[in-house]
C-alpha cells in the first residue's frame, strides 16, 4: 500500500492557510496555555505557512494522497507523482446503501471497479467496496467494540486515563450515534492520515495490543456506515487538531470507484493566537464541504465544537448511520439499559434444569455475548487503577474471572517447537462457583492483556465429564487473527489446545467429587505451588491444588 499528500498550491506558488481566531483557555502550564476553543463566530484571513507545506511537499510514498477534490484518496500500489487526470469517481451510478449490515455489500456486479488510463499506464485503487468486505472480518459487533477500547488502551502509555463508550445523537436526524472519547495522547494531522489508512501502525510497543494497522477500519465500519473522527494532539509546543471522514454512505452515494477520505487540519499559532488552517485553501474548502455535506454537522462552527470537551489532548470518535438487526432495529440497543449497550435480539435462551436456568441465564459467562457492560468488565486481564472505562456515564468495575473459580489449581505449560521452548503460560484452572449447577465450561485465553477466546470449549463433555471446569490464561507465545476474536491455527495453538483438553480431564477426574459428582481419581492432598511472579493473588482461607506444575509439550 503506497499513498502520499499533495499540497495544493495556491497561484503564487505557496501552500494557503487561513487562521481561525479563537479566545484563549488557561490550564496552568505553558504548554497547555496555547489550547484555545473554536467558537461558532470565527474569523478567518489568509496567510503563509512554508515550514508545514515543504514537509508535506516531501512525505514518503507512506503518506495519503490528494487526488483532484484535494481530499485524500486511499489507494494500493506506487502512485503516480501527478494523478491529477485520474477520474475519482465511477462513471456507473452510485450502489444503493443497505442500512442491514450483512447485506450492505450486495452490489450489482456491474457496479465494479473501472480502472482508469493515464499514459498507457494502469492504477490499481482500493474501491469502496472494500471498505465493507475488509468489516465482515467482525462477526460479532462487541468485536468490533473491542478493536476501538485496544486504541484506547493503548494510549495508557501516553497518559490516557480514561475511554468513554456511550450514546449520542446525530443531529442531522435525530438517529441515535456510537460514541467512543479518550483522553490520550491524540493523532497529528499524519497520524489521523495513517489511522484512516490500511496496513499502518505507529504502534513500536510490544506490549501494545494492535500493530496490524486495520482495526479503526474494520471496527467502525462494521459498526456504522459512517465514522467521523477528531482528535487533538500536543507535541514539542506544536497544537493540532484533525477531523477525518471515512463514509460508506459518501462513497457508495457518490459513485466514488476508490476509497476517498476527506480530512481537514488547524494548527494553533502562538504568535497570533489563531488556528492556521493547513494544506492550503483549495484543499481546506474541498475538504470541508464534503465534512459539511455528510457529517452530522452542516456547519464548520459544529465541527469545531466537537473539541470543546476533547481538552489538550485526546480523540473522539463518531461511528453514525448505525447498522440494523433482520428485524429493522438497530444492531445495538440503548434503550433496554440505560446505562448498557445490548446486541439486538441477542438474549439466548439456556437448555438447563427448569430449577437451574436462572442462575445459567443471568451467569456473566452467559452475559457477555449480549451486554456490552458484561463484556467489557472482562475484555482486559488487568486494568491500572489509574484508568476508567466509562459506559453510559457509569464506571465499568473490571471483573477477574479467576476469582469466580473454587478449588484453583495453577499449572504452568512450557510449549516446545523444534526442541526450543517457545515461552511458558501460567493456566488457572477450577469450578466455576456456581458448579455444578452452570452448565458453563472453556477457557479464556488472553493475548497481551486482552480477551481473545472467552470460554473456549476444547472439550464437549460427556456425562458431565468437564462440567463447570474453567481456566484462565495469557498465552503471549501465540498470534490472534486479525480481528483478535481467534488465534492463528499455527501447531504452537494446537498444542495448546491439546494440553487444555488434557487439563480438563486431569483436573475433572481428581476434583469432581469436591462439587458431588462420583470420583474417578483418587484426589491428591493440597500442595502450595513455588512462588512465582505470574501467581494470582488468592484467599488465605482457600488453597490451591496443584497438579503438574511443570508441562513442557514437544
Amino acid at each position: 500500500m503506497s499513498c502520499r499528500e499533495i499540497v495544493d498550491l495556491d497561484s503564487d506558488g505557496e501552500a494557503g492557510r487561513e487562521d481561525v481566531k479563537a479566545p484563549v483557555s488557561v490550564w496552568g502550564t505553558k504548554q497547555q496555555k496555547y489550547y484555545h476553543k473554536a467558537q461558532a463566530s470565527v474569523n478567518l484571513k489568509s496567510k503563509t505557512l512554508p515550514r508545514r507545506q515543504d514537509s508535506e511537499e516531501n512525505k514518503s510514498s507512506n503518506a495519503l494522497s490528494a487526488g483532484q477534490s484535494g481530499s485524500s484518496i486511499l489507494e494500493q500500489g506506487q502512485s503516480p507523482v501527478d494523478d491529477t487526470g485520474i477520474s475519482s469517481t465511477s462513471s456507473i451510478g452510485p450502489a444503493p446503501l443497505c442500512r442491514q449490515f450483512w447485506k450492505a455489500g450486495n452490489y450489482n456486479d456491474e457496479l465494479g471497479s473501472k480502472v482508469p488510463l493515464q499514459n498507457g499506464k494502469s492504477f490499481l485503487h482500493v474501491h469502496p467496496m472494500f471498505l465493507h468486505s475488509n468489516a465482515t472480518s467482525h462477526k460479532w459487533a462487541f468485536g468490533a467494540v473491542a478493536e476501538l477500547l485496544d486504541n484506547a488502551v493503548d494510549e495508557i502509555q501516553n497518559g490516557a486515563t480514561f475511554v468513554i463508550v456511550d450514546k449520542t445523537t446525530n443531529p442531522r436526524d435525530g438517529s441515535s450515534a456510537l460514541l467512543i472519547q479518550d483522553d490520550g495522547g491524540g493523532m497529528d494531522p499524519e497520524a489521523m492520515r495513517h489511522c484512516m489508512s490500511f496496513g499502518f501502525s505507529d504502534k513500536k510497543s510490544k506490549s501494545a495490543i494492535g500493530h496490524y494497522g486495520n482495526g479503526f477500519k474494520t471496527s467502525t465500519m462494521r459498526l456504522g456506515a459512517d465514522v467521523i473522527v477528531f482528535s487533538r494532539h500536543l507535541d514539542n509546543g506544536i497544537f493540532t487538531q484533525s477531523i477525518g471522514l471515512l463514509s460508506y454512505t459518501f462513497l457508495t452515494q457518490t459513485g466514488h470507484d476508490r476509497i476517498v477520505v476527506p480530512m481537514v487540519d488547524y494548527e494553533f499559532n502562538t504568535a497570533t493566537e489563531t488556528f492556521n488552517v493547513l494544506h492550503g485553501r483549495e484543499h481546506f474548502t474541498s475538504n470541508l464541504s464534503m465534512l459539511l455535506e455528510w457529517s452530522p454537522y452542516s456547519t464548520e462552527s459544529e465541527l469545531l465544537k466537537q473539541f470543546d470537551d476533547i481538552g489538550p489532548h485526546g480523540t473522539k470518535v463518531i461511528i453514525y448511520n448505525l447498522w440494523l438487526s433482520d428485524d429493522g432495529n438497530l444492531e445495538l440497543d440503548f434503550d433496554l439499559n440505560s446505562e448498557d449497550i445490548r446486541i439486538s435480539g441477542d438474549i439466548k435462551q439456556v437448555v438447563a434444569k427448569p430449577a437451574w436456568r436462572s442462575v445459567n441465564e443471568q451467569h456473566f459467562a452467559n452475559q457477555f455475548h449480549y451486554s456490552l457492560r458484561v463484556y467489557l468488565s472482562i475484555l482486559y486481564l488487568r486494568i491500572p487503577e489509574s484508568f476508567n472505562i466509562i459506559l453510559r456515564g457509569q464506571v465499568v468495575e473490571h471483573h477477574n474471572i479467576a476469582s469466580d473459580l473454587k478449588f484453583p489449581e495453577f499449572i504452568l505449560y512450557r510449549p516446545q517447537s523444534g526442541g526450543c521452548v517457545e515461552g511458558s503460560v501460567l493456566t488457572t484452572i477450577g469450578f466455576l462457583k456456581d458448579a455444578p449447577h452452570v452448565s458453563i465450561h472453556g477457557f479464556n485465553v488472553y493475548h497481551k492483556n486482552r480477551l481473545i477466546l472467552p470460554f473456549w470449549h476444547v472439550v464437549s463433555y460427556m456425562d458431565s465429564r468437564g462440567r463447570g471446569v474453567v481456566g484462565v490464561l495469557e498465552a503471549d507465545f501465540i498470534e490472534p487473527t486479525h480481528n483478535k476474536q481467534e488465534f492463528e491455527r499455527t501447531s504452537l495453538f494446537q498444542k495448546l489446545e491439546t494440553r487444555l483438553k488434557e487439563m480438563t480431564w486431569e483436573y475433572w477426574d481428581f476434583h469432581c467429587g469436591l462439587i458431588g459428582y462420583q470420583v474417578t481419581k483418587k484426589i491428591r492432598a493440597p500442595v502450595l505451588p513455588q512462588a512465582s511472579s505470574h501467581s494470582t493473588p488468592r484467599s488465605s482461607t482457600e488453597q490451591p491444588v496443584v497438579l503438574n506444575q511443570s508441562s513442557a509439550a514437544d
